[in-house]
């Protein structure tokens, strides 16, 4: 997963989607390898982040390639699903995740929980690039109208798609706001 230019891309492209900021909070679902902590602290180091994945293999992979910015407090990384978090209504001030959210079974409940993890004006980037053989660029389109109708249902507003050409098939990003 960390040598794939795309995944590297597209995680890299969803870090500069959340217009990071000094002292943003964000919680990642699904990290992976850690390739997006790695990006956000590269570009942003002055901030918190803690992630989730339900993945033991993927935790040693982050936490190895992010061991520097844990040690410093940083980063925080846990193994579970959205619904093991356990934090304060308003803790994060944005929410991202890759290639993710098509993979729940209720996605309007995700999100609903995620969005109750924001502070009211924070942002849920969501990125998904088709993965199957013969995936096409509609596809991808049409998970952006999905995703945007489940997250409208979560309470979100002001959602945005945005796209990313790459090959063999784009991606595209979603982003919602808490009002």
């Amino acid at each position: 997963m960390a040598m794939r230019p795309s995944n590297r891309a597209r995680n890299r492209w969803t870090v500069e989607l959340l217009d990071l900021q000094p002292g943003d909070r964000l919680l990642e679902i699904g990290f992976g390898p850690g390739l997006a902590i790695a990006a956000a602290l590269s570009r942003q180091p002055e901030l918190k982040l803690t992630g989730i994945d339900h993945s033991a293999v993927m935790l040693r992979q982050a936490s190895k390639r992010n061991a520097a910015a844990i040690a410093a407090g940083v980063v925080q990384l846990h193994q579970g699903s959205p619904a093991d978090l356990e934090f304060p209504p308003g803790s994060f001030d944005k929410i991202f995740s890759v290639n993710v959210a098509q993979f729940w079974t209720d996605p309007v409940a995700e999100f609903t929980r995620l969005r109750a993890l924001l502070r009211p004006g924070g942002m849920l980037v969501t990125t998904y690039m088709p993965r199957n053989r013969n995936a096409t660029d509609e596809e991808a389109e049409r998970k952006a109208v999905t995703f945007g109708n489940q997250l409208r249902k979560a309470g979100f507003k002001d959602i945005v798609v945005n796209r990313l050409p790459l090959k063999p098939v784009g991606a595209i990003g979603v982003i919602a706001t808490h009002d």
